[in-house]
């Protein structure tokens, strides 16, 4: 085959190459942009999700005592009347510091954690300081295997000691004194009565939230403590005996 040559038909590889390598435009190199995490769909789910998680867990921590205390202020059966008189709005517990008959500095929010039911008189006693005290005795004792959650206090509204005679029957009663004017803006008397003539039943986030008729008669005290009865009821999924 004359006058032919393959290496014409076919010019070498190093060739084509060489061609190439004589092009000198860089090469072009397309980035696409990443997407945001904070501003994707799954991540702002996400964020809905877990904060909806953490309301239903504080709702759950506050449903018992909301729901104790809506079932006994708004839901009232038919019929249903309170012997006692609501407090509204209540009060809490005044930051102040008391003292014990022997002079010991106890600061009020200390009562706070248990159920309280308190009575008010001067050290001396008169009668009716005395009925209120043997009510006050009563109430806690009918109150059977629930007595251990509501603690007996006596607040001292003078500085006459206590007298000797009704000290026996003070046997577990927290007996505090508290200057009368400090006592005056913490609790305070239905119209025409006075301190000393009511029982005050504080709740043991520290809220005084209801007083019983002034001088309440023996033959009362069965009407007071279904009162207590309902209050400890209705808190009972969430309040326990002691501090």
């Amino acid at each position: 085959m004359s006058g032919t040559s393959l290496s014409d038909v076919n010019p070498p590889r190093d060739a084509a190459f060489a061609d190439a390598s004589k092009d000198d435009t860089p090469l072009q190199l397309s980035v696409h942009g990443m997407p945001d995490p904070e501003s994707s769909p799954v991540s702002e789910r996400q964020t809905r999700v877990g904060r909806w998680k953490m309301l239903a867990v504080l709702l759950v921590c506050a449903t018992p005592v909301l729901a104790s205390y809506f079932t006994y202020y708004v839901i009232r059966p038919e019929g249903r009347r309170n012997f006692g008189e609501l407090i509204d709005p209540q009060r809490t517990l005044p930051s102040l510091v008391a003292s014990t008959p022997e002079g010991r500095p106890l600061p009020l929010p200390t009562l706070k954690g248990q159920w309280l039911l308190v009575a008010v008189g001067g050290g001396a006693c008169d009668g009716l300081c005395e009925q209120q005290l043997y009510l006050q005795r009563q109430l806690r004792e009918m109150l059977g295997k629930e007595r251990d959650r509501v603690e007996r206090v006596w607040l001292l509204n003078d500085d006459q000691p206590v007298r000797e005679a009704i000290r026996p029957g003070l046997q577990g009663t927290t007996i505090l004194r508290v200057p009368p004017q400090a006592l005056a803006q913490w609790l305070a008397p239905a119209d025409g009565a006075t301190l000393a003539e009511h029982l005050y039943v504080v709740d043991p986030m520290g809220n005084w939230m209801m007083r019983f008729p002034a001088r309440m008669e023996r033959a009362q005290a069965a009407q007071a403590k279904r009162d207590l009865d309902r209050l400890l009821r209705a808190s009972s999924s969430w309040d326990e005996a002691g501090r």
